[in-house]
Formats: C-alpha cells, sequence, structure tokens
C-alpha cells in the first residue's frame, strides 16, 4: 500500500486496500464477546490464556496487567459506539480505582489506570474518571528520585538490581504518558519536568551504541552514577529483548509528542531503525533478536503489536516522505500477519496467540496475553483513523 504526504498527517492513496480494518475490528468485537462468556464476574480481571488452555487466568487490580482488560473495552465501545461496550468498560475500570490512593508499589501505574481510566476519560469525560488520573500521577511521581531524574521501577529487592539501589527498566517509558497528561490538566508541571527527566536520562543511559537497548539501568541511588546495565526478561545482558525495543519505539514516539522536542523525535526514529532492520520477513519478532535458537525461539506477537501502533503515530512527525511511507508500510504488515496467522479464532478466547512474557523465567511462553490484544486493537483503531484521512492519535489524547 502507498501513502502519500499531507502536510504532517499520512492518508492513504487510491492504490487498492487488502487489508479489512473493519473485518478485523469485528473479529475483535466477536472473540471479546466470547471471553465475556467465559470469564467469572467475580473481581478479577483476564491476563493470559496458556498454549493448551481454554480458559483465562485471572488476576486482582494489583497485577501489572490489570489495566490492559478495560482499555481494551473501551477501544472496543470506541470502535463500535455501542453503549453496552462503555457499560462493562466502566464496570472493569472501577475495579482499579484503589490504585489512586495506595502507595506506588511499583511504576506500572500509567500501565494500570491510563490504559483503563485514561481511554474512559478520552471519551466519556466522566469528571470522576479525571480526579482518579491525578490522584494515580502524584502517586507515580513518588517513585522519582531527583537525585538520579528517573523513576524508581521495582522499589523491592529484584534479582540483580543491586537493591536497595535505584532501578529503571525501559517499560517505565510508556508509564510517563500519564504524568505528561497530569501535567496539562490539572496536575502539578513538575510532573511534565519529571517526565522529560526521565526520558532524558533514559536516552542518555539505556542504549548502546547501536541503539538497542538494555532492559534495566541501576543507578547510584545517592549520586544518579549509572552501575550497569542489564537484561531482566531478555535473552542477555547485550541482547536486543524484542518487548523491551518496543517500549523504546513507543515511548520516545510518545514523548515527542508530548514535548514537541526534536531530540526525541530523532532518537524514536534511531531505536526504530535498529529493530526494523533486524526483523524477520514475515514482521513478528523473536522474543529476543539475539537468541541463538532463532528460528526455533518463541515468537512475540505483543511487541508486534506495540511497535505497529507505534509506527502509525511515528508515521505522522515523520517530514521524510519514504521514511514516513516505509512506517506504515511496515505497521500494515505487521498487523496483516498478526491478522492472518497470529489470530486465536478456535483456540480460546483471547484475540492473539503466540505472546512471550518472561521466558528466562518460564513464564508465558507462548501465551495468550491480555496486553498483546490490548495493542492490536490499538493499532487496528489506529490505522483506520489514518485510513480515513484524519490522524491516528486516538490513544491518550485527553486534554
Amino acid at each position: 500500500m502507498l501513502f502519500i504526504s499531507c502536510g504532517r498527517q499520512l492518508v492513504q492513496s487510491s492504490a487498492e486496500n487488502d487489508f479489512n480494518v473493519d473485518a478485523e475490528l469485528n473479529y475483535c468485537v466477536k472473540q471479546t464477546s466470547k471471553a465475556l462468556a467465559q470469564i467469572p464476574d467475580n473481581g478479577l480481571i483476564p491476563r493470559n490464556i496458556a498454549p493448551n488452555a481454554t480458559q483465562w487466568r485471572m488476576v486482582d487490580y494489583t497485577d501489572w496487567t490489570s489495566g490492559f482488560w478495560p482499555g481494551e473495552l473501551w477501544y472496543l465501545f470506541e470502535a463500535t459506539a455501542d453503549s453496552k461496550w462503555k457499560k462493562i468498560a466502566d464496570k472493569y475500570t472501577e475495579y482499579l480505582k484503589p490504585l489512586s490512593v495506595s502507595p506506588a508499589t511499583d511504576h506500572d501505574l500509567g500501565f494500570q489506570v491510563f490504559c483503563s481510566y485514561g481511554n474512559g476519560y478520552r471519551l466519556t469525560k466522566d469528571p470522576e474518571y479525571k480526579s482518579v488520573l491525578l490522584k494515580t500521577a502524584d502517586t507515580l511521581a513518588t517513585l522519582f528520585n531527583p537525585k538520579v531524574g528517573t523513576i524508581l521501577s521495582w522499589p523491592r529487592d529484584v534479582a540483580n538490581m543491586e537493591w536497595p539501589q535505584h532501578n529503571t527498566i525501559m517499560d517505565n517509558m510508556i508509564n510517563l504518558e500519564l504524568l505528561f497528561w497530569a501535567s496539562k490538566n490539572g496536575g502539578s508541571k513538575q510532573l511534565y519536568d519529571m517526565a522529560v527527566s526521565h526520558a532524558t536520562v533514559t536516552m542518555n543511559n539505556h542504549f548502546r551504541p547501536d541503539y538497542t537497548s538494555y532492559h534495566a539501568v541501576v543507578y547510584d541511588k545517592e549520586t544518579g552514577k549509572k552501575i550497569k546495565g542489564v537484561t531482566h526478561q531478555g535473552y542477555s545482558d547485550s541482547s536486543m529483548w524484542a518487548r523491551g525495543q518496543a517500549w523504546a519505539i513507543y515511548g520516545y514516539t510518545m514523548v515527542y509528542r508530548e514535548t514537541k522536542d526534536p531530540k526525541f523525535l530523532d532518537f524514536a526514529h534511531k531505536v526504530t531503525r535498529v529493530y526494523l532492520d533486524r526483523l524477520p520477513k514475515d514482521l513478528i519478532p523473536y522474543w529476543d533478536f539475539d537468541d541463538p535458537a532463532i528460528p526455533k525461539a518463541p515468537r512475540d506477537a505483543s511487541a508486534a503489536a506495540v511497535v505497529a501502533s507505534a509506527l502509525l503515530e511515528l508515521g505522522v512527525y515523520t517530514t521524510d516522505n519514504n521514511l514516513a511511507n516505509e512506517y506504515n508500510e511496515k505497521a500494515l504488515g505487521m498487523l496483516k500477519e498478526l491478522s492472518a496467522k497470529y489470530q486465536s479464532k478456535n483456540h480460546n478466547s483471547a484475540l492473539l496467540l503466540h505472546s512471550t512474557g518472561h521466558k528466562p523465567a518460564g513464564s508465558e511462553i507462548d501465551y495468550s496475553i491480555i496486553y498483546a490484544d490490548y495493542y492490536y486493537v490499538e493499532a487496528l483503531l489506529r490505522y483506520k483513523k489514518i485510513a480515513q484521512g484524519q490522524k491516528p492519535l486516538i490513544t491518550y489524547k485527553l486534554n
């Protein structure tokens, strides 16, 4: 498919499109309806389905993935304008309300509360949702260490993190969006400064010369000096863990959107380039680009979904038409492959198969995982916006 530049916005050309985004969104509606009929109504939230299972493993609101299920439901409300999805999304969103008034146990508050309450507020403007978001941003900010300049990701003893030193993981880039939003919607301006500081310090310390990322960096909590870069969920300390690089691509694209600072846009291009150049031909990454077991290593559909969504936004900010077209073509290719070969269909009631959670721990290998589904729907909605000649910023554009 060819995309043409229209100012800073990309719109689809008249070339024939063989990807029916409405059909894929309808699939998501049907699968999620099937899931709702199966999961227990007991205050818990679906997280994953094992390869040979059909039932969701449920978790409570404190699990780091708890915001993705209500977020997916909000996306389906947006896709269908059917009020039944709004009602169900609100129900599961409310499960997470205690997070806004509890002490921060880790950085994942952005994933948990922004995917749920954030999308809910964007679509409904419910003032109660806004209140929860602002309270949660203040809670997340309590993990910011000004001596280091980043948010503490895991305020507890985690293997190889040299606790009680200060650790920051790449996933944390996504959670900055809550701070940016809050600073522009009634919260303290300091939240904005914290988010910019975190993105800048991470940019300076979290990447190798080829722009591949460490999963985690450990800092001296008193001096802010970098102690080491390591992995937690990747193959090795020197490897490119697929989902970690995906978080970097998505995160720096978002940081540019919120700051309009060209250094973040330039960096988003650089961390994207190394990922795209090393992808297999089908555009779905192995769980880690450096696993010596490739091509027999597990894939990670979740990383593909995250990057597909990020590329559709990054293309909007890209003034080089050839590069912008490449981003959109690659995003479309990822969505086509996920839709053709990774959909769960009759295997279970998730949307996608073949994601990898934490391979070194033997956890969630070749599973259906809720965050893969969330970013898959998000990418489909963003793609549809572009196909309609609109900007794809449907996600978290709350102010």
